[in-house]
């Protein structure tokens, strides 16, 4: 799929955007081009929006750089050996700050605000103009959420500061907004987008950009963040309040202009692309994607790494690199809603995968599933071992450390030749994360209307999914959970629905729970082997596909064992420390004025 920015290829950070690039735009060098023939003309505007565009979008798993590229293996979704889990992280450990002046987040807005100021100096229309910096107050606020939900409050710049002189250096030693305003400048941000953006774009390319709904749903993402534990350890509960009518506005824009779940939970929400009529999504589900394509050779090429990091590494790939955890597995239910060991499924450790959530076969690939891949519907995964010359082999080429893979959102139609270009679309924001967004809210404020509510949103998802209504229509739910409960309840839906999204780890932390949910556990992973080990050989390997075929039960339990394997090597060890981490030592030596947050001995409350 075609990115927006498709013109854009590089990063130009003179004060002038374009001013060193070397592009064509109609036969035209737009290193050549001033200041008034960019940001007078509506078409080289365009241009410089989807720069700012290609500098923040976030990727896969919700990476923009930083923290965010691995936050799949701090949590309990994936194996990850790093300071964070060890307990042994510093103020050195998340350098997402970077110096003001010169590095990371802060060129980026320094960017944006010269978008904005140059845009409000030029000739266009005013509408127009308003249209266009209304994505930029959005950009400005997605990189102040990702440095506050880090730091707490940081250096809140609103304008392009003068680059050279001793002046300029001086005055780009600000101190830091206190968090409470580093947040209420998002939202200023944020309401200015929503007060100027359309709530759809005109033509099919402009599929992508920013809508009201989309920027309307973020807002409620902050506010919820705002409002959770990490930063309302008092609960405030008008905070919930805020957070609860933001995401509830997002919902009504959003189920007015064409969004809402999409009709089932597959591969398909994820491969279902573009547009259906201007910037209406064809996939109702996607309100904040990233687009890529599948070109080798396009000016503008963006391929999509995910799959050929996640296939099986055997089949050819350079994959096996997000491997789920047993502890993933274990979290999904049954497929009546209920918990293990309180469904009417019997669970076995024999048959793990048997009558589950119907979410775990579309995001969990085990040993002998029905996997379509390289463009075999019939295709199946195999990831036992057998026993040769007494030692326990692989029946892979090159095996999963966990006994698992990731099967979510990777295209059946992909194969081998396009694995590494694949042009799947990132959703950042999915309806359903919208749904569970109000229903934290509506569970946290604990009225009666307000519960419902939250019953019926999670409820809506899980009959999406395909789990069981149940004689009371719950869908797996209680009845009757309290607040806390029903809390609980959105958050285990979190992990579940969202797994793999690069939400978990955000969710724990916000709400406070790495230590409690993490700390002294040790991940685990599975070995399934064959039993009869006396044949030195994998005296399966031409029947097993027909075996499987016809009763993958039965296979399992005439030939499988399946044990448990720790992953980690030591206990996971959570420091309190990192609910605001440190400010580093190289982003306090460039500015003085900058103060060490007081979980890391400084005098800053990062909740104020």
């Amino acid at each position: 799929m075609k990115k927006i920015y498709i013109i854009i290829l590089a990063a130009c950070t003179t004060s002038l955007m374009f001013s060193s690039c070397k592009k064509v735009l109609e036969k035209q060098d737009l290193g050549s081009f001033t200041a008034d023939q960019v940001y007078n003309d509506s078409t080289t505007t365009k241009l410089s929006i989807d720069y700012i565009y290609s500098q923040n979008q976030p990727a896969w798993f919700g990476n923009v750089g930083g923290l965010s590229a691995s936050v799949s293996s701090l949590s309990e979704e994936q194996y990850g050996d790093n300071v964070f889990v060890k307990g042994t992280a510093t103020i050195e450990s998340v350098t997402d700050l970077g110096n003001t002046n010169t590095a990371g987040n802060y060129v980026k807005i320094r960017t944006i605000n010269m978008f904005i100021r140059d845009v409000n100096a030029g000739t266009l229309d005013p509408a127009v103009k308003k249209r266009f910096i209304a994505q930029a107050y959005f950009w400005r606020a997605f990189r102040y959420f990702e440095l506050v939900k880090l730091y707490g409050g940081v250096p809140v710049v609103l304008v392009p500061l003068d680059a050279v002189g001793e002046d300029a250096k001086k005055a780009a030693l600000l101190p830091r907004n206190t968090t409470s305003e580093t947040f209420a400048q998002i939202v200023r941000d944020l309401d200015s987008c929503i007060k100027y953006i359309p709530v759809k774009w005109p033509k099919n390319d402009d599929y992508g950009r920013i809508t009201k709904g989309a920027a309307q749903a973020f807002k409620g993402r902050v506010l919820l963040t705002f409002a959770s534990p990490e930063f309302n350890p008092s609960n405030v509960s008008s905070r919930w309040q805020d957070a609860y009518a933001a995401n509830t506005q997002a919902i009504a824009t959003l189920s007015t202009n064409g969004f809402g779940l999409y009709a089932k939970f597959d591969a398909s929400m994820w491969t279902t692309e573009g547009s259906n009529g201007g910037s209406t999504p064809r996939n109702p589900e996607a309100v904040l994607a990233t687009l890529y394509n599948t070109g080798t050779t396009d000016i503008g090429q963006n391929n999509n790494s995910y799959p050929n990091a996640t296939v099986p590494k055997y089949i050819g790939s350079t994959g096996g690199s997000n491997l789920p955890t047993w502890d993933m597995a274990l979290a999904f239910p049954m497929k009546d809603g209920k918990d293990i060991g309180a469904s009417k499924y019997t669970y076995s450790l024999a048959t793990f995968y048997k009558d589950r959530d119907p979410r775990f076969e579309q995001t969990i690939a085990y040993n002998g599933c029905n996997w379509p891949l390289s463009a075999n519907p019939s295709y199946r995964l195999w990831t036992y071992y057998y026993s040769k010359n007494n030692v326990l082999t692989s029946t892979e080429s090159s095996a999963s450390s966990s006994g698992l893979y990731l099967r979510k959102a990777i295209d059946p139609a992909l194969t081998l030749a396009t694995f590494l270009n694949a042009g799947t679309d990132w959703l950042e924001i999915r309806y359903a994360e919208v749904l569970l967004n109000q229903a934290e809210c509506a569970a946290e404020i604990g009225n009666i209307g307000q519960s419902q509510e939250a019953y019926a949103n999670i409820i809506a998802i899980r009959k999406r999914a395909g789990i069981e209504a149940g004689a009371d229509g719950l869908y797996g739910l209680a009845a009757g959970l309290s607040a806390t409960q029903l809390v609980t309840a959105v958050i285990k839906e979190r992990q579940i629905e969202l797994a793999f999204e690069g939400k978990r780890f955000w969710d724990l932390r916000r709400r406070k729970l790495l230590e409690t949910i993490l700390n002294g556990k040790r991940r685990l992973g599975i070995t399934i082997a064959l039993k009869n080990t006396g044949t030195n050989t994998d005296y399966i390997l031409s029947s097993r596909d027909a075996s499987a075929s016809t009763n993958l039960d039965a296979l399992f339990t005439s030939s499988f064992t399946v044990t448990t394997k720790q992953l980690d090597t030591y206990n996971i060890a959570y420091q309190s420390g990192v609910y605001f981490f440190g400010i580093p030592t190289v982003s306090l030596n460039n500015n003085i004025n900058l103060k060490q947050n007081n979980t890391w001995g400084g005098p800053f409350d990062p909740l104020q």
